[in-house]
């Protein structure tokens, strides 16, 4: 059985694109440096690697693909290959000149456990520029159902050729050749529409200025429109510098993303190495409707393509993911990347509250400032969509509601924020209304018995609400919700009268942990004076509470996570549930490599060092658990949900947009995953 704590348990499969060192007309010598990376490879329980072009050979050889001891050699090397590969795991693909029928191929062998499974010619050949291989090459574009001898074997030769795996590890991968990627219509994109889910490409191409940002751009793109892998590896050190030079760029994309690069120009053999998640391609083809659509409509069939099989099965011992997972699905670690989705993300907002007060002719906003995070944040977006609007902000109606657990750091800085930000500020006692109202219910604390359960909460709660629906009223306004996408999934907001309803909420599809950056961005801005962001900093340090409950005998505060969970964790099971739909143990798996370790991999930018913290696999269980069940419990409250726009790719929960689910489903089928396939137990070291 696979261990959990192998990524082969979790639906990926373990990829590389290899550079090897080459001496120019050296067959021997690489097909040496070639099973060198193979054997490092089979180490390091590699599933598929990709070599480049004429590799075998030399690409940069000219004539001398013509000679016949050069070519005897090259077949040489491959049976050499084949022998050796007979214990080894992975599969492979090389690059090789091959004879058939008086003409000469650039080909991709394809060999795997003492097996040449098929060959693949090259189907465009370039012959401008730099490029003449018109001049040695016959083009394999409509080569289909053949069959070549090499080394001894005769095997599937075509363009039409699928390679899938039926072991433990399932897949389907497809070859094309250098500038196969190049034209308008990959072979790849027919073979992708037909099953194939990693793309291989052997390549040479020779370096220019800014090519290594051309070859990025196409092997994303390609991904990103097949929904597939893509590896790609380009010819390295030892290939000819008569008029040429070679930069060694091998990597991996996935559905648009970059996973992995080997570091360009070096001096001896180098390899790329992802895992990929076959899991997701899976999912974002079965979920993306018209990836089949388009297959259909161009007439592309399984049936267009001879599929040949292999047999690859999962190694079962724990493996580290090699992948980049980050801590913050909804935050991205790099700077530059958090900055310009903060922008996004902030006039995503703006241009949503802005529209919406254009289409009611609204001119006033009614908003609650609790001086937390949520709060915060829409105010500014109230402040900013104002101006765009070209009105007063003291159109802006901000109340601040102070209940029976209300601090004064708190309540103090929401005045302070109100003050600054030029809004019209007011507040309103809630303690004398939510006394009356437990009074006439009935509740015990209206007797003086300190009985602070769910009734006690919500009261509070929904008075504030009910306040704010009535100013607006009064007022010929609109209400600004401020509760976050994190409370909606977590259903840690109070229905109907409550914090759950709004006329609009700015907030909706903004996490939990997402508001703290949006925050700092403002403050960071320009937009506001330096007083108005030392307030906002302020508020950012301030520990996350609902402020419902009066503290307890030892002065602690009532803390929203010590009840729900850490917005950290419950952000990154919200956002793999919905986003992707993976049962909970792989959420677990990618929970535990992202938050096991705070010395691994980087953080956000501007996180206090105090958040920068671990979780071992008994919390992250624990955890997962209390999210699944409050996330399908509270689909109610998602259901009547307010109007607000959507920000992120990890989705938004309004009925109307990503997420449709029924309000009486239950977490059974989750919990039941969570609880056989998680272990309670850590791995033993070595697996990160």
């Amino acid at each position: 059985m696979v261990s959990f704590f192998s990524p082969y348990s979790h639906d990926f499969v373990r990829v590389a694109a290899c550079v090897p060192r080459i001496d120019v007309a050296n067959p021997r010598f690489n097909t040496e440096r070639t099973l060198e990376l193979l054997r490092q490879g089979d180490r390091e329980r590699i599933a598929l690697m990709v070599f480049p072009e004429l590799g075998l050979s030399a690409y940069s050889i000219d004539d001398l693909l013509h000679q016949e001891a050069l070519l005897e050699a090259v077949e040489q090397g491959i049976g050499h290959l084949v022998e050796e590969s007979a214990d080894l795991f992975p599969a492979f693909v090389v690059g090789a000149p091959l004879r058939r029928e008086n003409r000469l191929y650039n080909a991709g062998i394809v060999i795997h456990a003492g097996r040449i499974l098929g060959v693949v010619p090259k189907a465009y050949l370039p012959n401008y520029r730099e490029f003449y291989e018109r001049r040695w090459f016959a083009p394999g574009a409509t080569i289909r159902g053949q069959e070549i001898r090499v080394a001894g074997h005769t095997v599937p030769f075509g363009v039409d050729l699928l390679f899938r795996s039926g072991g433990t590890c399932a897949l389907t991968f497809h070859v094309e050749i250098c500038e196969d990627m190049w034209v308008p219509q990959p072979p790849s994109t027919a073979a992708a529409l037909a099953g194939a889910e990693v793309l291989l490409n052997l390549s040479a191409s020779n370096i220019t200025i800014g090519k290594a940002d051309d070859r990025r751009l196409l092997c994303g793109s390609q991904s990103m429109r097949c929904i597939a892998a893509y590896a790609y590896s380009a010819a390295g050190p030892g290939e000819s510098t008569t008029d040429l030079a070679w930069d060694g760029h091998g990597g991996i994309f996935e559905d648009g993303l970059r996973l992995a690069e080997t570091e360009r120009f070096p001096s001896q053999s180098a390899m790329a190495v992802a895992d990929v998640d076959l899991g997701r391609l899976r999912a974002e083809r079965m979920r993306r409707v018209t990836f089949g659509d388009c297959g259909r409509a161009l007439g592309v069939t399984p049936g267009d393509f001879r599929t040949v099989s292999l047999t690859l099965d999962a190694p079962e011992e724990a493996l580290p993911l090699r992948r980049p997972v980050e801590r913050f699905p909804y935050v991205p670690s790099d700077p530059s990347k958090l900055a310009e989705n903060c922008y996004e993300a902030y006039n995503i907002q703006v241009q949503g509250l802005a529209k919406r007060l254009q289409a009611t002719g609204t001119e006033k906003v009614v908003i609650g400032i609790s001086g937390g995070l949520d709060s915060t944040q829409a105010l500014l977006v109230c402040c900013r969509a104002m101006d765009r609007l070209a009105l007063p902000r003291t159109n802006i109606l901000a109340y601040t509601l102070p209940g029976f657990a209300t601090s004064e750091g708190t309540k103090g800085n929401a005045w302070a924020l109100m003050r600054a930000l030029g809004v019209s500020a007011a507040e309103i006692d809630i303690r004398p209304a939510a006394r009356q109202m437990l009074k006439d219910m009935g509740h015990p604390f209206a007797e003086g018995q300190p009985v602070y359960d769910v009734t006690f909460e919500n009261v509070q709660a929904g008075l504030r609400t009910d306040y704010l629906f009535r100013l607006a009223n009064h007022n010929r306004g609109i209400v600004v919700g401020t509760g976050d996408l994190s409370e909606l999934g977590l259903g840690w907001c109070t229905y109907g009268v409550g914090d759950q309803m709004s006329h609009y909420n700015v907030n909706a599809s903004v996490s939990k942990t997402l508001i703290q950056h949006l925050i700092r961005f403002v403050a960071a801005s320009g937009d506001v004076d330096k007083p108005t962001a030392d307030i906002l900093h302020a508020i950012l340090a301030t520990e996350i509470s609902p402020e419902l409950v009066p503290q307890d005998a030892a002065g602690q505060i009532q803390s929203t996570e010590a009840m729900i969970g850490p917005y950290a964790l419950q952000d990154f099971n919200l956002y793999y549930l919905t986003r992707f739909g993976y049962r909970p143990s792989k959420i677990a798996y990618l929970s535990w490599h992202a938050w096991s370790d705070a010395e691994a991999g980087p953080w956000p930018p501007h996180l206090p060092a105090s958040a920068h913290r671990s979780y071992d696999l008994g919390e992250i269980k624990r955890w997962l658990r209390v999210f699944l069940s409050r996330f399908f419990t509270s689909q109610f409250k998602r259901t009547a949900m307010p109007n607000g726009p959507k920000i992120s790719s990890g989705g938004s929960l309004s009925p109307r947009g990503d997420w449709r689910a029924p309000s009486d489903a239950g977490p059974q089928v989750w919990l039941e995953d969570l609880e056989s396939n998680v272990p309670d137990e850590e791995p033993a070291s070595g697996t990160h």
